[in-house]
């Protein structure tokens, strides 16, 4: 994929270059970090970092938001047809512009018909990233648990905010000064401090009704990925009642392990009382596995049948005790969803964030606000 956004940022560079823009090299090396933390499915980001990094003038602003709709936005939209060897090919077409030769693309006459590629922002990985998970099957799941496995790894590299003792790192001064009174004043080696790689505590609190059937399945396979890296995480499953699932999570396969759970919790894919299993937690286990060093997650619909005023009681309980409380809910997916719903109404004043969890993209956002 790298290799790909180097000789793809190198054709456009070509291509501004060509229209009269001037963009040098370290430019696009600057681009190229940039394209590496961002979003390639994200057309709004990618045209502002390409922007920033590759100095943009006002003067030159019309020009780069034109080979970007022309060049870039198409590679994000399909891969470019592969040329055609130069005995089939025919005349020119007089109307392409320059640009289009520089970066070494060609519109396509028939209309553009999907084809397989592997250019920048197309490829069956960036599709699933965006592929909603209702409408996923089980080849998708399989995928989804490798692209997640590599997702939470990041949790496990996550450098603290706060600065702690360590062999290696930045010089403390005054931990220094203070070790040089026990030897009179000499001070004989420097201490150091660095930011340690922080390892969350995670408490995920999952609905399995049958309402979030479709996105179950995905949401536990995220959870799975979770434990792997941070030890430290509890998962419960809910419906009509709560269970403890954390230790069936490495049972192997994702499906031998839906299949337990689906023995094991009762009414899985069916009913479900969100009020009573938060306060069930609340008054069970919030003592002992919830801390000011704690995020709970609810992996919700927030469809609720029961008392609103039990499920907001719950929600502040655990409000109060926990570092964090975040809400995933896939209805947020669609931009028309409203959180009007009596359940997830009576839990949004004790909610830190709600977010989104439809698909991997929107679980790849979260990731910054695991940290504890």
């Amino acid at each position: 994929m790298t290799s790909d956004l180097v000789a793809h940022l190198a054709r456009f560079g070509a291509a501004l270059r060509a229209a009269g823009v001037r963009v040098a090299v370290g430019d696009e090396e600057d681009a190229l970090r940039a394209m590496l933390r961002v979003d390639l499915g994200d057309r709004a980001e990618v045209r502002e970092a390409l922007r920033c990094t590759l100095k943009i003038r006002p003067r030159d602003a019309e020009a780069f938001e034109a080979l970007l709709d022309e060049l870039w936005g198409g590679a994000l939209r399909r891969p470019p047809r592969p040329p055609r060897p130069a005995a089939e090919a025919g005349p020119r077409n007089p109307g392409v512009p320059a640009a289009w030769s520089a970066l070494g693309l060609a519109p396509a006459a028939d209309g553009g018909q999907e084809t397989e590629g592997d250019e920048p922002g197309w490829s069956r990985q960036a599709l699933l990233r965006r592929k909603p998970f209702e409408r996923c099957d089980g080849r998708d799941l399989a995928e989804m648990e490798r692209l997640l496995a590599r997702l939470a790894a990041r949790l496990a590299t996550r450098r603290s905010r706060r600065l702690a003792p360590s062999p290696r790192g930045a010089a403390d001064l005054r931990r220094s000064l203070r070790r040089s009174f026990s030897t009179g004043g000499e001070l004989l080696a420097l201490a150091r401090r660095a930011r340690p790689v922080e390892t969350p505590r995670l408490v995920l609190l999952l609905d399995t009704s049958g309402s979030m059937d479709a996105h179950a399945r995905f949401l536990l396979a995220f959870a799975r990925a979770l434990k792997r890296v941070a030890p430290r995480t509890e998962v419960f499953a809910f419906n009509t009642e709560l269970v403890r699932v954390t230790a069936w999570l490495s049972a192997g396969q994702q499906e031998r392990v839906v299949a337990r759970l689906a023995e094991a919790v009762p009414d899985w894919s069916g009913g479900t009382r969100l009020g009573e299993c938060l306060a069930e937690f609340a008054e069970r286990h919030l003592p002992a596995l919830v801390d000011r060093r704690t995020v709970v997650v609810v992996l919700s619909d927030g469809l609720d049948r029961g008392d609103p005023a039990l499920l907001g009681e719950a929600m502040r309980r655990i409000h109060a005790r926990a570092g964090r409380v975040l809400w995933l809910n896939p209805l947020l997916g669609d931009p028309r969803y409203q959180p009007t719903a009596r359940g997830m109404a009576a839990a949004l004043p004790h909610v830190d964030r709600l977010e989104p969890a439809h698909d991997l993209a929107s679980l790849e956002r979260l990731l910054p606000h695991l940290a504890s």
